[in-house]
């Protein structure tokens, strides 16, 4: 069936469960509801589409083939508030790859630079590896380490601001929170995505130690 194929579940809504989510959403109109002699909102089922259709088409053809059933009063649904929330989405994770990419070359050159600034302070050192011996690979080895070890830190610091972020951001918006919960969800990194990054990271860190140390270390 055509539903299966957009619909991840459905959820049916009493009188009382609309009336308690409209007090918890709204607290600042939960009077007005009170001072009603009825509960004015109707039963309904609470339609959840499945994750990556980002097509309002496909939903719309669904709903007007739902207006169809016997039983059914009306159908809310927004099309041009939903098409805003795909464009805005868009853009957002337009700008998130923007910035993203100036971040990792920001990353790559911080991590460059302090490497550089390492291996100058400790060019008497490397001399005397040197006289003793010791190999260009020897002594790269623990700059390439130390570069890791930045990158890493650097994906920990990262994951750390996001979920500070992620924590403080809806306590700073109080009860206006509650009137766009149903839109924007604040949720953490999952572990692939968290494990990625920190890997990205060290690889950052990698590639910025041996560009610096290859420049002083010719193998």
């Amino acid at each position: 069936m055509e539903d299966s194929l957009i619909v991840e579940s459905f959820h049916f809504i009493s009188k009382e469960e609309a009336l308690a989510r409209f007090e918890r959403d709204f607290p600042q109109l939960e009077g007005i509801v009170r001072d009603l002699k009825e509960n004015p909102f109707p039963a309904s089922y609470e339609i959840v589409f499945k994750k990556g259709i980002d097509s309002p088409y496909a939903i719309t053809s669904f709903l007007e083939e739902m207006k169809e059933l016997e039983g059914i009063e009306e159908i809310q649904f927004n099309r041009e508030w939903l098409e805003k929330l795909i464009g805005i989405s868009r853009i957002i994770r337009a700008i998130g790859f923007f910035l993203g990419g100036i971040l990792i070359l920001a990353s790559f050159f911080i991590i460059s630079n302090v490497i550089n600034i390492n291996v100058y302070a400790r060019q008497n050192e490397i001399e005397i590896f040197h006289l003793i011996g010791a190999t260009n690979s020897f002594i790269k080895i623990p700059f390439i380490i130390e570069g890791i070890m930045l990158g890493l830190f650097g994906g920990i610091f990262s994951l750390f601001l996001l979920f500070v972020s992620i924590k403080s951001f809806p306590v700073y918006l109080g009860n206006s929170y509650s009137f766009i919960k149903p839109f924007i969800v604040f949720s953490f990194l999952s572990i692939k995505y968290c494990i990625g990054l920190l890997i990205g990271g060290g690889i950052i860190g990698l590639i910025g130690s041996l560009s610096s140390v290859g420049k002083f270390l010719k193998t």
